[in-house]
C-alpha cells in the first residue's frame, strides 16, 4: 500500500503517434477511442499535443482534437498539453478554449507551450520564427486578460471573458521560472532526466507567487510509463517511440513508429545505436511491481501532485494493457 500514490492524480497525454501501414487519420481516432478507455480506468485528464508538418504525429489542431475527446467522453478533464501559444494569437486561443468550456462546462484545461515549430520550414509556414517564443510571458498574459475582460484594446473576447480555465504551462527551459511568476501551474518532464527536472520545480517552488489561478504551487510531472507482465515486455513497449527519435536525431524528420519487430531487424550505424540505447534509458517500465516502487520513489523525490503519462508505442492493445495495469496499480495504493 502506497499513500504517496494514493493520493497523486494519474493523466494521459497522447500524442496521436501515426504508424507504418496505417492512414493518418487513423492515429486521430485512436486517440478519441484511448481517452474513451482511459476515462473508463479512472483517468483523472486526458490531454492532446500540438505538432505542425511531422510525419509521426497527427494531431496538428489540438483544440479540435480535444472537443472531440470531449464529446466522446462524460467525465474525464479534456485539454491540451499543449497549444504552442508563439504560433496563435492569444484572442483566439482565448475565443477557441471559451468555445470548449461553453460546449463542456468544468471539464477543459489549457494547457500551453512555447515551442515554435520542429524545423525552419514549418517555421516558415507558420509564419514563426524561433525568437516569437521569447514573447511567451507577455502572450500568456494577453491570453488570461482575455479571460478576465482587460485587454487595452476594448474588444471582448466571445464567449470566454467570464469563464475559467485552468491554464497549465509547460516547462521546457525557463519554463519553470515564468510559471512561478505568473502563478500558474506546472507541467514538467522528462523523466531521463531526474536532477534536472527536480531542480525545474525546487526552483518552481521557491519562487511562487500566488495568482487568481492558483494560490500555491502545483506540480504535473510527464513522462512515459510502460507496464507489463515482464520485463521485457516493457522494454519493448518503448522500442518503436526509441527508434522513431534516434532516427529524428539521423534523418532530421520525426517518422511514424515501425512496429518492434522491424526495429529488432535493422541494422544501426554506432550513431544510430547510441541515440537508440538513449531513448530506452531512464524511463518507468518493468512489472506492476516494479513500476509501482519506481513510482513511490519518483513522487517523493519530486512531490508532484500529479503525473501525465505520455506513452506512445506502436501496438496499441500492449498500450492499453499498459493502461490498465498502471490503472491497477493506482487502484491497489
Amino acid at each position: 500500500m502506497s499513500s504517496v500514490i494514493a493520493s497523486t492524480r494519474f493523466s494521459v497525454l497522447d500524442r496521436s503517434r501515426t504508424r507504418e501501414g496505417h492512414p493518418v487519420g487513423e492515429a486521430l481516432r485512436d486517440t478519441v477511442r484511448l481517452a474513451q478507455e482511459t476515462e473508463a480506468l479512472g483517468y483523472h485528464r486526458f490531454w492532446v499535443s500540438e505538432h505542425h508538418g511531422v510525419p509521426g504525429v497527427a494531431g496538428s489542431a489540438p483544440t479540435v482534437l480535444a472537443a472531440a475527446v470531449a464529446g466522446a467522453t462524460r467525465t474525464i478533464r479534456v485539454g491540451t498539453g499543449g497549444v504552442m501559444l508563439p504560433n496563435h494569437r492569444p484572442l483566439v486561443v482565448a475565443e477557441q478554449f471559451g468555445v470548449l468550456e461553453s460546449l463542456f462546462p468544468g471539464r477543459i484545461d489549457m494547457g500551453l507551450g512555447r515551442s515554435v515549430g520542429f524545423t525552419d520550414g514549418v517555421r516558415k509556414a507558420l509564419g514563426r520564427d524561433k525568437e516569437d517564443a521569447e514573447d511567451f510571458a507577455a502572450q500568456i498574459q494577453e491570453l488570461l486578460g482575455w479571460f478576465s475582460g482587460t485587454s487595452p484594446t476594448g474588444v471582448r473576447a466571445r464567449p470566454a471573458e467570464g469563464l475559467t480555465v485552468p491554464p497549465f504551462v509547460l516547462a521546457m527551459g525557463e519554463g519553470a521560472d515564468l510559471a512561478a511568476r505568473a502563478g500558474l501551474p506546472m507541467v514538467i518532464g522528462d523523466l531521463r532526466n531526474r536532477e534536472k527536472m527536480r531542480r525545474g520545480i525546487d526552483h518552481y517552488r521557491a519562487h511562487f507567487r500566488p495568482s487568481p489561478w492558483a494560490a500555491e504551487p502545483y506540480v504535473m510531472i510527464s513522462g512515459t510509463v510502460a507496464v507489463a507482465a515482464t520485463p521485457e515486455e516493457a522494454r519493448r513497449l518503448l522500442v518503436p517511440e526509441a527508434w522513431s527519435m534516434a532516427h529524428s536525431r539521423t534523418h532530421g524528420t520525426f517518422p511514424p513508429l515501425p512496429p518492434a519487430e522491424r526495429v529488432d531487424a535493422l541494422t544501426m550505424t554506432a550513431k544510430e545505436r547510441g541515440f537508440y540505447e538513449s531513448g530506452l534509458a531512464g524511463h518507468v517500465a518493468g512489472t506492476q511491481e516494479q513500476v509501482a516502487h519506481e513510482l513511490e520513489t519518483l513522487l517523493k523525490e519530486t512531490g508532484a501532485q500529479e503525473l501525465l503519462v505520455t506513452t506512445s508505442t506502436y501496438d496499441r492493445a500492449a498500450l492499453l494493457d499498459s493502461y490498465r495495469r498502471l490503472a491497477r496499480i493506482v487502484d491497489d495504493a
